[in-house]
């Protein structure tokens, strides 16, 4: 009993240790978490310019103005559609290329590591280089094809409203190295003794993986699915460098429309932090039920 007790002083003695350590980093993130959150707030019921200057206080107005505003519906509708590119090439490409990585094969490291660096690339640099090879006259996509006689299907990739929207999304493609790196952590935990009885039962690899692994790997679906459909509310990069926005507004995510708002002559920046929080609410829905599907499946 006396040892018991002895651990416990010790435990609690580090825990009080460990936090005093954390306590001054806690301190600084709440008070510019709070400033951040007060700022938005307090701004989004006024009419202010970017100086700052004579700001006049207008209650729901800028609330009103945003939700009628379609460019921001349409907007808020393209970083979905982008989170859902993210969340399909993650759920697909990421999960078949985690599973072939599982296997003994030579190179392990290097093709784990060829599919994670990209994710660890500023994704400025990634929208530029697709840009340049989206290009119509000039880019590489446009050229293999005229090069190998099907100059017919070179299109116009960012400057066609019906095919922008897809170019950029096809950038999610080599975004896969984090749920790369989920799916192979998490595969290690399952029981080879579970899939060697499933296989003296009869069981290919198709129905292991439909009806075995995929099922027990659900936690980790969700975990991606969060990051990933977040992640799409903080991809400005991507479509300001690739499109901007373009064109006419077929790419705008909440990113480039909160930007293009802040860069407007005469902006209000009244508007851009009412629809900053309304972004901020819709992100912390999304999370609120998430944890909530986790907490009572998990």
């Amino acid at each position: 009993m006396t040892s018991k007790k002895t651990k416990l002083k010790v435990t609690k003695r580090n825990n009080k240790a460990g936090f005093l350590f954390l306590l001054p980093l806690i301190v600084i993130f709440i008070g510019l978490l709070g400033y951040s959150f007060y700022f938005l707030i307090l701004n989004s019921f006024r009419d202010v310019t970017i100086t700052f200057r004579r700001s006049e206080f207008v209650g729901l107005a800028n609330y009103q103005t945003i939700f009628k505003d379609k460019s921001f519906w349409i907007s808020l509708l393209n970083t979905f559609i982008l989170s859902t590119a993210n969340i399909f090439c993650g759920l697909t490409f990421g999960f078949i290329i985690s599973i072939i990585l599982n296997f003994k094969i030579k190179g392990k490291r290097f093709f784990h590591a060829l599919f994670f660096i990209p994710s660890m690339l500023p994704i400025a640099l990634m929208a530029t280089v697709f840009g340049s090879m989206l290009e119509y006259k000039n880019g590489i996509v446009n050229q293999i094809l005229r090069g190998v006689g099907l100059g017919a299907l070179a299109q116009r990739w960012l400057a066609d409203p019906k095919l922008a929207m897809g170019a950029v999304c096809s950038v999610s493609i080599f975004m896969i190295g984090i749920p790369i790196m989920y799916y192979t952590a998490d595969l290690t935990t399952i029981s080879r003794s579970i899939l060697e009885a499933a296989t003296i039962d009869g069981a290919g690899m198709k129905d292991q993986l439909l009806l075995i692994i995929f099922p027990v790997l659900k936690n980790t679906h969700k975990t991606i699915i969060l990051s990933m459909l977040l992640g799409g509310f903080r991809e400005m990069e991507r479509v300001y460098l690739m499109t901007d926005g373009g064109p006419g507004g077929s790419t705008e995510i909440i990113g480039t429309y909160i930007y293009r708002a802040t860069r407007s002559a005469g902006s209000n920046i009244g508007l851009v932090c009412a629809a900053a929080i309304i972004v901020l609410i819709v992100a912390f829905i999304i999370s609120f039920i998430q944890l909530k599907m986790t907490s009572k499946n998990g």
